[in-house]
């Protein structure tokens, strides 16, 4: 537990906000792995400003667990904080600082593992995979994954450590985040009909994807909350001054979709009826009017069966087979894309991620070093 709340002070002091890069925290892991003879692969970004890190222990011609978590936060600007947010703050039998329970408890509980597993003797080989930029589309882990997957031996097992509670977690929903972009043509608003409102035309497209939404609850899985897939605008600007009719309009939507569904669907549909419906009226007008859809992010949903080898695992492991699934997306899904079953279970709550005094419960740190163990006796040679 020492060792553990020892990490994650030097882990919480590192600003891996997004924005940033996580190399100072990279560097930081490989050299503390190389103190024990572990060798680290680094996958940067093009840029060489960001990168993903993989290391192994144990034998490498056997299909292993990884123990999988990202690295990035999400900012602090704005937020009330009463401790500082990047220096690990103990109060109460609570460990506070950016990043605690999303995800650096678990990131820490892994790395106090290492001195145990490199003096065991072990079966299977356990990897360790750091990620960069989970927090805004899981984007980072794709070229580490691209890496994995060809690899001649998958790994049989990936623990993505998001908060659960240490409660096993077997499913969550998919995402797609789109921008849509109005051009119209502006002009006096006394002229108004002389003109393509941005506005107006923007509002309809809005007011169909509610109607496409609506229609999603037809289709409804019990083990999600809500149990249907969801869309919502999130974010809309335009339009300069009242009396003069807007030429452009923007506003971004996501859906998050069960992963049973395609949120792809739902896009094609809104731009379907966006170039049926919408832009001909506009180009009436204006043969310059325009509507131009642009992803932003996606990754796919997870739901691992509770009869596969991964959910018995992950029940001895966390000593209990409740379960369960998470509103929130994680990158499980991108690892069972490339044909590694996985799972999400790690210590703290959702419930304290992403807000002001983020916080892990020493409890909850120490019940992940447990966890931990649990997994390393059932691998031992």
């Amino acid at each position: 537990m020492s060792r553990s709340r020892e990490l994650l002070h030097t882990l919480v002091g590192f600003d891996t906000t997004s924005r940033e890069s996580n190399l100072h925290l990279i560097e930081f892991v490989r050299d503390y792995l190389a103190g024990f003879g572990v060798s680290c692969e680094l996958v940067y970004n093009e840029e060489r400003s960001k990168a993903n890190l993989f290391a192994s222990i144990g034998p490498s011609e056997v299909p292993g667990i990884v123990l999988s978590g990202h690295t990035d936060v999400v900012p602090v600007d704005g937020q009330p904080w009463t401790t500082p947010p990047f220096e690990l703050t103990e109060h109460d039998g609570k460990l506070f600082g950016r990043g605690t329970a999303d995800m650096k408890g678990y990131i820490a509980c892994v790395l106090a593992l290492v001195p145990t597993l490199v003096q065991t003797p072990l079966r299977i080989p356990v990897h360790i995979a750091l990620s960069y930029d989970e927090e805004v589309g899981c984007l980072g882990v794709r070229s580490l994954l691209s890496v994995l997957e060809q690899r001649p031996v998958k790994p049989m097992l990936c623990i993505i450590g998001e908060p659960t509670e240490l409660k096993p977690v077997l499913g969550h929903k998919g995402k797609l985040a789109m921008r849509c972009d109005v051009h119209g043509e502006a002009c006096h608003s006394a002229y108004a009909p002389y003109g393509v409102n941005a506005i107006e035309h923007a509002a309809e497209l809005i007011g169909e994807l509610g109607r496409l939404g609506r229609q999603l609850r037809e289709h409804q899985d019990p083990r999600f909350d809500p149990p249907y897939s969801t869309v919502q605008t999130g974010v809309i600007a335009g339009g300069k001054a009242l009396n003069i009719v807007p030429a452009d309009c923007r506003f971004d939507f996501e859906i998050r979709a069960l992963p049973s569904q395609d949120p792809g669907e739902v896009a094609e549909a809104l731009q379907t009826y966006a170039m049926q419906q919408v832009l001909p009226r506009m180009k009436a007008v204006s043969p310059q009017s325009a509507i131009r859809f642009t992803e932003l992010s996606a990754y796919p949903g997870l739901v691992t069966d509770e009869r596969s080898q991964a959910a018995e695992l992950i029940a001895a492991f966390s000593g209990s087979r409740e379960f369960g699934t998470v509103a929130f997306g994680t990158e499980g899904g991108l690892f069972d894309a490339v044909g590694i079953p996985t799972v999400v279970c790690g210590p703290g709550s959702m419930d304290q991620g992403h807000k002001p005094d983020e916080f892990v419960s020493v409890a909850q740190l120490a019940g992940c070093d447990a966890m931990l163990l649990r997994m390393l006796d059932s691998i031992r040679a």
